[in-house]
Protein backbone atom coordinates (compact mmCIF):
# COMPACT_ATOMS: atom_id res chain seq x y z
CA UNK A 1 0.00 0.00 0.00
CA UNK A 2 1.27 3.46 -0.90
CA UNK A 3 0.91 5.89 2.02
CA UNK A 4 0.26 9.54 1.20
CA UNK A 5 -0.19 12.58 3.41
CA UNK A 6 -3.58 14.21 3.07
CA UNK A 7 -4.71 17.81 3.19
CA UNK A 8 -4.26 20.95 1.14
CA UNK A 9 -4.50 24.72 1.36
CA UNK A 10 -7.74 26.34 0.23
CA UNK A 11 -8.32 30.00 -0.57
CA UNK A 12 -11.76 31.52 -0.01
CA UNK A 13 -13.39 33.95 -2.44
CA UNK A 14 -12.37 36.69 0.04
CA UNK A 15 -8.72 35.61 -0.20
CA UNK A 16 -8.43 33.94 3.21
CA UNK A 17 -6.35 30.74 3.32
CA UNK A 18 -7.03 27.71 5.47
CA UNK A 19 -5.78 24.15 5.70
CA UNK A 20 -8.36 21.49 4.86
CA UNK A 21 -7.50 17.89 5.65
CA UNK A 22 -10.16 15.74 4.04
CA UNK A 23 -8.72 12.62 5.66
CA UNK A 24 -8.28 10.73 2.38
CA UNK A 25 -6.17 11.32 -0.73
CA UNK A 26 -9.17 10.46 -2.89
CA UNK A 27 -11.20 13.26 -1.28
CA UNK A 28 -8.26 15.64 -1.65
CA UNK A 29 -8.25 14.72 -5.34
CA UNK A 30 -11.99 15.36 -5.59
CA UNK A 31 -11.32 18.85 -4.25
CA UNK A 32 -9.01 19.72 -7.15
CA UNK A 33 -12.34 20.63 -8.73
CA UNK A 34 -15.72 21.56 -7.41
CA UNK A 35 -17.56 19.01 -5.32
CA UNK A 36 -20.54 20.96 -6.66
CA UNK A 37 -20.72 23.07 -9.80
CA UNK A 38 -18.52 26.07 -8.89
CA UNK A 39 -15.85 26.42 -11.63
CA UNK A 40 -13.80 28.68 -9.36
CA UNK A 41 -12.56 25.57 -7.55
CA UNK A 42 -10.91 24.10 -10.65
CA UNK A 43 -7.20 23.39 -10.10
CA UNK A 44 -6.59 21.07 -13.05
CA UNK A 45 -6.61 23.48 -15.97
CA UNK A 46 -4.21 21.45 -18.08
CA UNK A 47 -2.16 18.25 -18.11
CA UNK A 48 0.77 19.99 -16.37
CA UNK A 49 -1.48 20.84 -13.39
CA UNK A 50 -2.51 17.19 -13.10
CA UNK A 51 1.10 16.01 -13.36
CA UNK A 52 2.20 18.47 -10.69
CA UNK A 53 -0.60 17.47 -8.30
CA UNK A 54 0.06 13.74 -8.72
CA UNK A 55 3.85 14.13 -8.39
CA UNK A 56 3.28 16.21 -5.24
CA UNK A 57 1.44 13.27 -3.66
CA UNK A 58 3.35 10.40 -5.23
CA UNK A 59 7.02 11.35 -5.72
CA UNK A 60 7.73 8.53 -8.20
CA UNK A 61 5.03 9.76 -10.63
CA UNK A 62 6.23 11.09 -13.98
CA UNK A 63 4.70 14.59 -13.98
CA UNK A 64 4.35 14.73 -17.76
CA UNK A 65 0.63 13.96 -17.92
CA UNK A 66 -1.17 14.00 -21.25
CA UNK A 67 -4.49 15.49 -22.35
CA UNK A 68 -5.92 11.95 -22.16
CA UNK A 69 -4.69 11.60 -18.58
CA UNK A 70 -6.47 14.86 -17.73
CA UNK A 71 -9.74 13.65 -19.26
CA UNK A 72 -9.45 10.40 -17.29
CA UNK A 73 -8.58 12.27 -14.09
CA UNK A 74 -11.61 14.53 -14.36
CA UNK A 75 -13.92 11.56 -14.96
CA UNK A 76 -12.51 9.78 -11.90
CA UNK A 77 -12.66 12.97 -9.85
CA UNK A 78 -16.30 13.58 -10.76
CA UNK A 79 -17.25 10.02 -9.73
CA UNK A 80 -15.41 10.27 -6.41
CA UNK A 81 -17.07 13.63 -5.68
CA UNK A 82 -20.53 12.37 -6.61
CA UNK A 83 -20.18 9.23 -4.47
CA UNK A 84 -18.77 11.19 -1.50
CA UNK A 85 -21.63 13.69 -1.64
CA UNK A 86 -24.22 10.91 -1.93
CA UNK A 87 -22.81 8.94 0.99
CA UNK A 88 -22.42 12.03 3.19
CA UNK A 89 -26.18 12.60 2.70
CA UNK A 90 -27.04 8.92 3.32
CA UNK A 91 -28.03 8.36 -0.31
CA UNK A 92 -27.05 5.54 -2.64
CA UNK A 93 -24.43 6.54 -5.21
CA UNK A 94 -25.36 6.47 -8.90
CA UNK A 95 -24.41 3.19 -10.64
CA UNK A 96 -22.49 5.06 -13.38
CA UNK A 97 -20.27 6.70 -10.77
CA UNK A 98 -19.67 3.35 -9.07
CA UNK A 99 -18.81 1.77 -12.43
CA UNK A 100 -16.34 4.54 -13.25
CA UNK A 101 -14.65 4.25 -9.87
CA UNK A 102 -14.46 0.46 -10.15
CA UNK A 103 -13.00 0.71 -13.66
CA UNK A 104 -10.15 2.92 -12.48
CA UNK A 105 -9.58 0.80 -9.37
CA UNK A 106 -9.22 -2.30 -11.55
CA UNK A 107 -6.27 -0.89 -13.51
CA UNK A 108 -2.61 -1.26 -12.44
CA UNK A 109 -1.77 1.05 -9.56
CA UNK A 110 1.50 2.23 -8.01
CA UNK A 111 3.39 -0.84 -6.84
CA UNK A 112 5.14 -0.62 -3.49
CA UNK A 113 8.94 -0.49 -3.67
CA UNK A 114 11.53 -0.91 -0.97
CA UNK A 115 14.47 1.49 -1.41
CA UNK A 116 18.07 0.37 -1.15
CA UNK A 117 18.34 -2.46 -3.65
CA UNK A 118 20.82 -2.72 -6.53
CA UNK A 119 18.31 -3.70 -9.20
CA UNK A 120 15.16 -2.08 -10.36
CA UNK A 121 12.13 -4.02 -11.46
CA UNK A 122 9.88 -2.36 -14.01
CA UNK A 123 9.78 1.35 -14.79
CA UNK A 124 11.52 3.81 -12.51
CA UNK A 125 8.80 6.44 -12.99
CA UNK A 126 5.15 5.77 -12.32
CA UNK A 127 2.67 6.76 -15.03
CA UNK A 128 -0.14 9.20 -14.15
CA UNK A 129 -2.70 6.46 -14.90
CA UNK A 130 -1.19 4.31 -12.17
CA UNK A 131 -1.55 7.18 -9.70
CA UNK A 132 -5.20 7.57 -10.73
CA UNK A 133 -5.72 3.84 -10.09
CA UNK A 134 -4.16 4.24 -6.64
CA UNK A 135 -6.50 7.16 -5.91
CA UNK A 136 -9.47 5.06 -7.10
CA UNK A 137 -8.48 2.20 -4.79
CA UNK A 138 -8.23 4.64 -1.90
CA UNK A 139 -11.77 5.79 -2.71
CA UNK A 140 -13.08 2.23 -2.88
CA UNK A 141 -11.58 1.52 0.55
CA UNK A 142 -12.91 4.82 1.90
CA UNK A 143 -16.44 4.26 0.62
CA UNK A 144 -16.64 0.67 1.89
CA UNK A 145 -14.55 -0.41 4.86
CA UNK A 146 -13.28 2.83 6.35
CA UNK A 147 -16.24 5.17 6.02
CA UNK A 148 -18.63 3.47 8.48
CA UNK A 149 -20.36 6.70 9.58
CA UNK A 150 -17.19 8.77 9.38
CA UNK A 151 -17.81 10.38 6.00
CA UNK A 152 -19.58 13.64 6.74
CA UNK A 153 -20.24 17.19 5.71
CA UNK A 154 -18.98 20.21 7.66
CA UNK A 155 -21.46 21.25 10.37
CA UNK A 156 -21.30 24.94 9.43
CA UNK A 157 -24.50 26.21 7.82
CA UNK A 158 -22.57 27.96 5.07
CA UNK A 159 -20.10 25.16 4.27
CA UNK A 160 -20.61 21.89 2.43
CA UNK A 161 -17.09 20.42 2.48
CA UNK A 162 -17.08 16.64 2.90
CA UNK A 163 -14.37 14.92 4.94
CA UNK A 164 -13.46 11.58 6.46
CA UNK A 165 -13.39 11.87 10.25
CA UNK A 166 -10.17 10.23 11.39
CA UNK A 167 -10.54 11.34 15.00
CA UNK A 168 -10.40 8.63 17.63
CA UNK A 169 -13.67 9.80 19.18
CA UNK A 170 -15.42 10.13 15.78
CA UNK A 171 -16.69 13.60 16.65
CA UNK A 172 -15.08 15.94 14.12
CA UNK A 173 -17.64 18.56 13.09
CA UNK A 174 -15.76 21.13 11.03
CA UNK A 175 -13.93 21.04 7.73
CA UNK A 176 -11.23 23.08 9.45
CA UNK A 177 -10.89 24.57 12.91
CA UNK A 178 -9.06 27.49 11.23
CA UNK A 179 -12.15 28.31 9.22
CA UNK A 180 -15.57 26.97 10.19
CA UNK A 181 -14.69 25.83 13.71
CA UNK A 182 -13.28 29.23 14.60
CA UNK A 183 -16.23 31.08 13.03
CA UNK A 184 -18.64 28.91 15.03
CA UNK A 185 -16.80 29.65 18.27
CA UNK A 186 -16.85 33.39 17.52
CA UNK A 187 -20.60 33.27 16.80
CA UNK A 188 -21.26 31.33 20.02
CA UNK A 189 -19.14 33.80 22.02
CA UNK A 190 -21.01 36.77 20.55
CA UNK A 191 -24.36 35.13 21.26
CA UNK A 192 -23.38 34.50 24.90
CA UNK A 193 -21.88 37.91 25.59
CA UNK A 194 -23.85 40.09 23.16
CA UNK A 195 -20.72 41.35 21.44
Amino acid sequence: MVTVNTGQWFVSSEGAQWWFDSGAVSLDFAYTGAMGDDPAWEDLHGPADLGEWLAGRYPRVDPSATAGDLIDAKALRRSIANIALALSHDREPQPDDVDTLNLFAATPNIPPALAGGNRQAGRSAVRPGQALATIARDAVELFTDRAGGRLRECAADDCALVFYDESRSNNRRWCSMQRCGNRSKVRAHRARYGA
